[in-house]
């Protein structure tokens, strides 16, 4: 291993920890302050992109889980009557999911303490460090 590699190896290990980190100040917010989890606010924000609604492959390709995970969440989802689902075009086969308009304001009201909670996380980096990091990040992750 070259001294680069290593400090690639040391870039990616710093990179994890920071997201993992980041991830869990997430869960506990959501948890604490609206009572949810993670997955359930991933899938409600991408039915919130999505007011149209999504079949469950769909969904499940959006958030990169299995069908199961995805159907386990929507599951809790519409049993609190956050989502609905609908077959598509009458065909009972392939339903839609979508946000009822309680599941449209709960995640409404998610969404901006959420952002709260990112921007206090990325609140030490300047609007430089933020455009020169999100390049990086843009060239990262392809290997030539």
């Amino acid at each position: 291993m070259t001294d680069l590699s290593k400090r690639r190896l040391k870039t990616w290990i710093r990179l994890l920890g920071v997201t993992r980190g980041a991830e869990n100040h997430l869960r506990d917010y959501l948890r604490r302050a609206h009572g949810t989890t993670l997955p359930r606010f991933d899938v409600m924000a991408a039915l919130w992109r999505r007011r149209d609604g999504v079949t469950m492959s769909e969904l499940s390709r959006l958030l990169l889980v299995s069908n199961g995970n995805a159907t386990a969440v929507v599951d809790r989802l519409e049993a609190d009557g956050l989502v609905r689902r609908e077959a598509e075009d009458g065909d009972r086969r392939r339903i839609r999911v979508r946000l009822t308009p309680e599941g449209l304001e709960a995640f409404e009201i998610m969404a901006l303490g959420h952002e709260a909670e990112v921007d206090a996380i990325l609140s030490r980096l300047s609007e430089t460090d933020l455009e020169a990091l999100r390049d990086i990040l843009s060239r990262a992750g392809r290997p030539e």
